[in-house]
C-alpha cells in the first residue's frame, strides 16, 4: 500500500542559498511523525513545500507525492483540491490565522460550506450551524454557542487554537499539518492542546505531522521522529529510541537539553 505522504530528495533553494538538502520520508494513513529542529533547520518549508504554499521565489527540486499526486511542479489550481481533502494544516499562531474581522462560526461555517460542496451538497443555513456547533464541542471549546458569536480578539489564545484545530477538522483531511501550534500558549493550555490532537488524530484516523522544536512535546504525541539541522534529515526513528539512544550528537543534544529542563523544574521552589 502506498504511503499518504512519500517525500524524496526535497531541495528548496532561494536566492542562490540551498535553504532544504536532500530530504526523504513518508507517512503512511493514520501514522503520527514528529519533525524536530531549531528555528531556522527548514522544518516549516518542508511542511510548505508539502502544502503546495512555498513563496514563488523559492525554487524546489526532487519529488512530493500527495494522496497520489506530485506536489513539485504542479499548478497551484491543481493542487487546490488537495489541499482540505486530502491535507489540512494548523499553524503556529492562530490570529494570524484567523480573520480578525469574522466570527468564529462564520469562519468555521465558511469552512463547512465549502467541504459540503466539493462532496457535492449545498447545506442549509441550520445544518451548517449544527455543524459548527458539533465541531466546536468536539474540540471542547466551552461555552460554543457565546464563541461562535464572538470574534478572534475575544477569546484566548488557546480558545484561538481550537477553533483553528475545529476548521481544519472541518476540512476532514487525510493528514493534518501541525507546525508548532503550542508554541504561543502557556504550559497548561500547551498540554490540552496536544491531549486534544492526540485524541483527535486517533479517532479520526488522519495522519500526523507534527512541527516542534521540543523533543519532548513530540513524544507526547508521535510514534516516529525526523531531526532536521540546518535544511538537512540527519537522523529518524521511532520516539522511543531517540530518546533512549540517540544516534546524533545533536539529537544527543536535543535529549539533554530536555532532561535538564525536567530536573530543573523539578527542584524549582
Amino acid at each position: 500500500m502506498s504511503p499518504l505522504l512519500s517525500v524524496e530528495n526535497l531541495d528548496i533553494r532561494a536566492a542562490g542559498r540551498t535553504l532544504v538538502s536532500g530530504v526523504s520520508f513518508s507517512i503512511a494513513a493514520g501514522e503520527r511523525v514528529g519533525l524536530i529542529g531549531e528555528s531556522g533547520s527548514g522544518k516549516s518549508l518542508t511542511a510548505l513545500a508539502v502544502l503546495g504554499l512555498l513563496p514563488e521565489t523559492m525554487r524546489t527540486g526532487g519529488s512530493i507525492f500527495l494522496d497520489g499526486h506530485q506536489v513539485i511542479g504542479a499548478r497551484d489550481r491543481d493542487l487546490v483540491p488537495l489541499r482540505g481533502v486530502s491535507v489540512a494544516a494548523v499553524f503556529q499562531e492562530p490570529m494570524t490565522a484567523l480573520d480578525p474581522l469574522m466570527r468564529i462560526g462564520d469562519q468555521v461555517g465558511e469552512v463547512v460550506r465549502r467541504r459540503a460542496r466539493r462532496d457535492g451538497h449545498k447545506p442549509g443555513t441550520t445544518q451548517v450551524r449544527a455543524s459548527v456547533l458539533a465541531l466546536l464541542e468536539r474540540v471542547a471549546l466551552p461555552e460554543p454557542e457565546r464563541i461562535m458569536r464572538a470574534f478572534p480578539h475575544a477569546i484566548s489564545g488557546g480558545q484561538r487554537q481550537r477553533a483553528a484545530i475545529a476548521m481544519a477538522l472541518a476540512c476532514r483531511p487525510k493528514l493534518l499539518i501541525a507546525d508548532e501550534p503550542t508554541t504561543a500558549l502557556d504550559v497548561t493550555t500547551q498540554a490540552e492542546i496536544l491531549k486534544l490532537l492526540q485524541g483527535l488524530v486517533s479517532d479520526e484516523g488522519m495522519g500526523l505531522l507534527f512541527i516542534s522544536h521540543d523533543l519532548p512535546v513530540v513524544a507526547t504525541i508521535a510514534e516516529r521522529a525526523l531531526v532536521m539541522r540546518h535544511g538537512e534529515l540527519i537522523e529518524t526513528g521511532p520516539v522511543g529510541t531517540l530518546f533512549d539512544h540517540p544516534a546524533h550528537s545533536y539529537t544527543e543534544g536535543l535529549v539533554a537539553a530536555a532532561r535538564a529542563f525536567d530536573a530543573a523544574l523539578e527542584i524549582a521552589p
